[in-house]
């Protein structure tokens, strides 16, 4: 109980960032994951991100129609296709980093840069040890 409480201590306040702009953590954590990149195949993009490919598909769908992400070809496997930004959305990321940068700060301000340094650690080998590591967003 207590991590899914600080999880959500933690998650509100970039909710509260995120919603000036329209978006859910979700869709925060994709446009992240895209960023600087040509473009992720969908379930490589699911599993960076820790959405379930079910829900990132409507997830995209939802960006998509906002004019968020776009598929393109992907030409080293020509079965599959890339979701990547638009030039819209990389204009947004970069409106919205420095608050997202500020909550960022906030936490560090809380609990210092030696412990938070801790905590990264220690999440990350809880992590590792309950064997479900992945590429974080």
């Amino acid at each position: 109980m207590a991590l899914l409480r600080t999880r959500e201590a933690v998650v509100q306040r970039f909710r509260v960032v995120l919603s000036q702009y329209g978006l859910t953590e979700q869709q925060w954590r994709i446009l992240r994951a895209l960023e600087g990149r040509e473009g992720l195949e969908i379930s490589l993009l699911a599993e960076q991100c820790q959405i379930q490919l079910p829900s990132m598909t409507g997830i995209l769908k939802r960006m998509e129609s906002r004019g968020l992400t776009r598929r393109k070809a992907n030409h080293a496997d020509g079965r599959s296709i890339l979701i990547a930004l638009t030039v819209e959305s990389k204009a947004l990321v970069e409106r919205i980093k420095p608050q997202i940068v500020e909550v960022y700060a906030e936490i560090e301000r809380i609990l210092g840069r030696r412990k938070l340094e801790q905590l990264y650690a220690l999440l990350e080998e809880l992590e590792n040890g309950l064997g479900t590591a992945s590429e974080p967003c």
